[in-house]
Order: structure tokens, then sequence, then C-alpha cells
């Protein structure tokens, strides 16, 4: 069984800053990708961030340049570092990670619980 858990969110002013973490548990073996996605009200989910096992990283266009996104491979963890935040980024922030629970299984996708972000004004 695995479980992604995510811990971070909050509410914070415009211009602030938070930092979003995910640690991966359970029967892992292996971890490939690491992602976060986000899902504003009345919106359909959207990627924000991924990071691959070799640290390669992709942003939405929306977030490049105010938001990063790491891991820490020993800790099954991925974060993101997010920062000059707009009321437009307000939304539940998800954790996915593609990963393999023993050798030779199948890779498969785990998604968080989501973690609430809110930007006032």
């Amino acid at each position: 069984q695995v479980q992604l858990v995510e811990s971070g969110g909050g509410l914070v002013q415009s211009g602030g800053s938070l930092r979003l973490s995910c640690a991966a548990s359970g029967s892992i073996f292996s971890i490939n990708e690491m992602a976060w996605y986000r899902q504003a009200p009345g919106k359909q989910r959207e990627l924000v961030a991924t990071i691959t096992s070799g640290g390669t990283t992709n942003y939405a266009d929306s977030v490049k340049g105010r938001f990063t996104i790491s891991r820490d491979n020993a800790k099954n963890t991925v974060y993101l570092q997010v920062t000059s935040l707009t009321p437009e980024d307000t939304a539940v922030y998800y954790c996915t990670s593609v990963l393999r629970t023993s050798i030779g299984t199948y890779w498969n996708r785990y998604w968080g619980q989501g973690t609430q972000v809110t930007v006032s004004s």
C-alpha cells in the first residue's frame, strides 16, 4: 500500500510564499516522476510542475519563475516552493508520483489527498 501525504498549504496574502511538501510512504521499490497538479474551483485539474528521478524539471507557463519543484530521493519527498502568489493561484494542490512497488511490477500513478492554498488579495 502506498500513501502520498501533502502538507504546507494555507492562507497567504497576495505576494506571499509557501512551501508545499509531499511524502510518499509504504511499499515503494522505485519512484520515477513526481509532480504537482492543482485544481481551482470550477476548473479542471492542471499540471503545475514535474521532476524526474534525475532532477529534470518542467513547469506550466503560468508558474515559471515563481514556483520551484525539488525532491529528496532518500526521503521519497517532493517539494514545491511557491512565491509571488496571486489570487489566481488559489486551488487545491495535489501531489502525484509514478512508482513501482516491487521489481518487475508495472509503473503506476498515485495521488495524494490535496492541500488547500488560498491567496487573498
